[in-house]
């Protein structure tokens, strides 16, 4: 009977042996459990596996896992770092109860969804947990004072909603609390002022809302502190000064009003304060000066007024001041050019006046001055590159006088803009003593001595313009055309005499602006060399020879203007093959023959030809008919020919006489409304502007109808016309206005618009740094990239939320954005289309589609700028490839394919599933702009 058991006695032990070992070891079954309930679709967790034999040590088999960490005897798991494993899926939360010992729980940079599982909470020894940049949603779950020893939260950078979680704030050990970033709504709790240890307070990014509770001033330990980028009511609480440990502080773009309150130069632990991008007014108090830490003070893009304070000399840490953008006046002290740190002053756009110190840049490493649209005199200081360092020089559209000696050594500079202002004497730039130079604008002054003649050594130089100096004279030096990396050349009203030198090399040329001067000779034919060129303006000189076949065979060609030269010859007809041209203007010239019959010749109306005596064909006089005319024998029919051909002459005359007077009669006056950024001109200033009243009356309608206008101060604007029907105007009229008052920094901004009742000149900035669909295919790195993308995000996201009613854009893509003069993208054109749409009293119910067509052509631009302009309104072609396959594609094109690019990969990803969401096919599966700005948020260009 015994024997007989035996075995069965044997089994049973073996079984509660396997149970004793598996029981030992909880954690490793927990994280199996785990693994198992959320998508893993790279495999980064392909190291956990079950063990394959029992663990009688009784040591943790998980403890060899990635991202696992235990005590130093392998028993207790006390801390799990699962960053940056593209994990997915629904966080499960029941496994979490094993876990008693956990001190340290990271996930971040994942891309879990749903709410924060609740059983966390219970992890009563935890003292870090980071779940940012994930989509977690939903309230913040309730429960959190469970976690009692907590020391840091990070949240940043999630998708939770409703009010911000007042349980924090009893969570006594609690150095680091980061929320921001998501959509936490409603105001900040007062309880925030109570915590006892916090360090770092980071509630940026949100939709909050309220007054900022004055009790945030009782938080004594609080080193770190930004709450910007929300849309509070109100003023800055006074009380903040009494945040003494303080060290950094941020509360830009909140909507703020009143005045800045003197208490926080209270805050003298203070070295970061931005307090930009809001609606604060008064003056900058003096009492600033006390806080003798203070490094980066940036107050721009408000309504301050008054002078900079002359304390200000005592901040002798400080290295950026920005007071851009306000309604400040007076002069700038000298002892801001005393100060030893200073690398950065931006005051443009302001009201100063006098001269600039005249040891600014003497005492310090000076990196980046803009003085620019202000009412500065005098020149420019005599030791502004002492420091060696300066790279960006920018003081347009002031009064400045004297010559630039002070940058005749200046081997640093990058970008120089001295446009409109006084300036004169030979320009002393030594060009191949800069060997970084990729901007130079020095149009609008009274400069001579010509272009320097060592041009072609500034082998980086992208932009040279010194159009508008009357005085200058010389001639294009040979070399010019050689630099391979520039885009831009202008040098109008120069009276620059000489020929054309060769094109050498000009691959990269988008612009050749020299009308208005004295030149010669021929175009050479090496212009064919140009295969980028758009723009070519060579209007009023004294060129001559035939307008060559390699000129109007240039694929990209869209603006040529040779009017009033002594061109002879044809019309080459390759010309009526460009896809581009929108504006070919040879009047005043000897050409002859007949007009080439295509119909993008033929739209640009008399104007473009007329002054050439042997030109013919439609829109001028027929060819036949003039033929005729001289090739008839008989006088006597000759001279009746003639004679009725006077007679009809005088007869359309009369008639055309009596059409304008009628016509103008009929339009009725024109009127002129201008907006924010553009000086109150009448309409008859804009009018005059234009190089030709003719020429634009001829100009095509609608979009087409583009061209470029010098204002009477000197200012460039980019003109479009439209026109309409007297019963239009006024619904046209309000939407224009609602768009030139939609200012964000990445929209082009309408400045005004002149009309009557049957057209408008509507006028924007001119920005000539060319668009997207020109840049694209150049090489970028990540960081330009995600600049890129983020800007373009931030307009369409002003569009469809911040204007009242929203406004579409309705055509966007990489033609209408364009780039300002740091690279900024700006969208052009928005609304037109809606406009057009107006005037042609088409119902505006579709404008939900419209946005909805915004976020799809958004998806594409996505697209097509992470492949380098390989992938053009691939939206279907994406949605049809497997995910996987998408991101390799875009880890070779980024150049991430490397197991040393993780972090880049992981952004790829971010960016990549934007697209994908806003190039659904279904509209209401898409996001709405402000989620796809959210989903985009902490990429490196932000």
């Amino acid at each position: 009977m015994e024997i007989f058991q035996w075995p069965h006695l044997n089994l049973l032990f073996s079984s509660m042996l396997i149970v004793v070992v598996l029981a030992a070891d909880p954690y490793s079954d927990a994280l199996l459990s785990f693994k198992s309930e959320i998508i893993d679709p790279f495999h980064n967790l392909d190291d956990w596996l079950e063990p394959n034999s029992g663990n009688p040590s009784g040591k943790v088999h998980a403890c060899s896992w990635s991202g696992v960490k235990c005590d130093n005897n392998s028993t207790i798991v006390i801390g799990l770092n699962l960053s940056t494993k593209k994990l997915a899926g629904k966080l499960p939360g029941k496994q979490f109860s094993v876990f008693t010992e956990l001190v340290e729980l990271n996930i971040s940079q994942n891309s879990f969804s749903g709410e924060i599982p609740v059983e966390i909470f219970n992890l009563t020894n935890l003292r870090s947990l980071d779940i940012s940049r994930n989509n977690f949603s939903g309230h913040f779950q309730g429960g959190v004072t469970g976690l009692q020893n907590l020391v840091v939260l990070d949240a940043f950078s999630n998708s939770f909603s409703g009010p911000l979680p007042v349980e924090l704030s009893k969570l006594e050990f609690l150095k680091v609390l980061n929320l921001a970033g998501s959509y936490f709504s409603g105001p900040i709790p007062s309880a925030y002022g109570f915590f006892k240890r916090l360090e770092f307070l980071h509630l940026a990014g949100n939709f909050i809302t309220g007054n900022i509770p004055p009790e945030l001033g009782n938080l004594q330990t609080v080193t770190h502190m930004e709450i910007g980028y929300n849309s509070y009511e109100g003023n800055i609480p006074w009380q903040l000064g009494n945040m003494s440990e303080l060290q950094y502080l941020d509360i830009a773009g909140s909507n703020l009003s009143g005045s800045i309150p003197k208490q926080l130069s209270n805050l003298t632990k203070l070295q970061s304060l931005f307090l930009f991008r809001n609606q604060l007014t008064g003056f900058i108090p003096w009492e600033f000066s006390r806080i003798l830490a203070l490094t980066n003070l940036d107050l721009s893009d408000n309504f301050i007024s008054g002078p900079i304070p002359e304390s200000f000399a005592e901040l002798k840490n400080l290295r950026l001041l920005s007071l851009m953008y306000n309604e400040m006046n007076g002069t700038v002290p000298d002892g801001i050019a005393e100060l030893p740190s200073l690398d950065t002053l931006f005051i443009w756009n302001n009201f100063f006046t006098g001269s600039l110190p005249r040891n600014l840049g003497k005492n310090s490493k000076l990196r980046w001055l803009d003085v620019s649209i202000n009412s500065f005199i005098g020149s420019i200081p005599p030791h502004i590159c002492a420091g060696g360092e300066l790279f960006k020089l920018i003081m347009f559209s002031n009064k400045f006088t004297g010559n630039l000696s002070p940058l005749s050594n200046c081997s640093s500079l990058v970008r120089i803009r001295l446009e409109d202002n006084s300036f004169s004497g030979e320009i002393p730039l030594t060009l191949s003593h800069l060997p970084d130079v990729s901007y130079i604008d020095l149009s609008r002054n009274k400069f001579t001595g010509g272009i320097p003649s060592d041009i072609s050594q500034a082998s980086k130089l992208q932009y040279f313009n010194v159009s508008n100096n009357p005085e200058l004279g010389g001639v294009i030096p040979e070399e010019t055309w050689s630099l391979s990396l520039l885009q831009n050349f202008s040098a109008s009203s120069c009276n620059i005499s000489g020929n054309l030198p060769p094109f050498k090399s000009c691959r990269s040329m988008l612009a050749v602006e020299l009308q208005k001067n004295n030149m010669s000779g021929v175009v050479p034919k090496s212009v064919s060399h140009c295969r980028a060129l758009e723009i070519i303006n060579l209007a009023s000189n004294q060129l001559n020879g035939h307008i060559p076949d390699e000129l109007a065979s240039l694929p990209a060609l869209s603006v040529v203007d040779l009017s009033h030269n002594n061109f002879s010859g044809s019309i080459p007809a390759e010309f009526g093959k460009s896809t581009n041209l929108l504006l070919l203007n040879v009047s005043y010239n000897d050409i002859s023959g007949a007009i080439p019959s295509e119909k993008v010749l033929q739209s640009m109306g008399r104007s473009a030809y007329v002054g050439n005596r042997e030109l013919c064909g439609a829109p001028l006089r027929s060819c036949s008919a003039s033929m005729s005319i001289f090739g008839s024998k008989g006088t006597g029919k000759l001279r009746l020919v003639l004679l009725l051909s006077a007679g009809v002459t005088i007869l359309i005359a009369a008639l055309l006489f009596w059409l304008v007077y009628l016509r103008k009669g009929n339009k009725g006056q024109w009127k002129m409304e201008s907006f924010i950024g553009l000086p109150q001109f009448t309409a008859n200033d804009v009018l005059r502007s234009f190089s030709s009243a003719d020429s634009m009356e001829e100009l095509p309608p609608l979009s087409a109808a583009v061209c470029k206008a010098v204002l009477p101060t000197g200012i460039t604007v980019l003109v479009k016309k439209i026109e309409w029907e007297p019963k239009r105007m006024k619904v046209a009229i309000e939407f224009i206005t609602q768009m030139g008052n939609a200012r964000h920094r990445n929209l082009i901004r309408l400045l005004g618009f002149c009309y009557n009742n049957h057209m408008a000149y509507m006028l924007y900035d001119y920005l000539p740094n060319g668009n997207l669909a020109e840049k694209v295919t150049m090489p970028r790195d990540w960081s330009t990239k995600c600049r890129i993308i983020t800007g373009i995000a931030r307009g369409l996201c002003f569009l469809h939320h911040d204007c009242n009613p929203a406004i579409s854009h309705g055509d966007l893509n990489s033609s209408t954005i364009v780039f300002d003069d740091n690279f900024e993208p700006r969208l052009a054109d928005f609304g037109f289309k809606y406009l057009i749409e107006l005037i042609k009293g088409r119902s505006s119910e579709a404008i939900k589609d419209e946005l909805y067509m915004d976020i799809y052509r958004f998806g594409e631009i996505i697209l097509e700028i992470l492949t380098n302009g390989r992938l053009t309104n691939g939206g279907e072609i994406v949605q049809s490839k497997p995910q996987d396959v998408v991101l390799r594609e875009m880890y070779s094109e980024n150049e991430a394919t490397d197991d040393s690019t993780n972090s880049l990969q992981d952004e790829i990803n971010q960016v990549v599933d934007v697209a994908l969401l806003c190039t659904r096919s279904r509209p209401a599966d898409r996001p709405s702009m402000k989620d796809a700005l959210k989903l985009l948020s902490g990429l490196k260009g932000q």
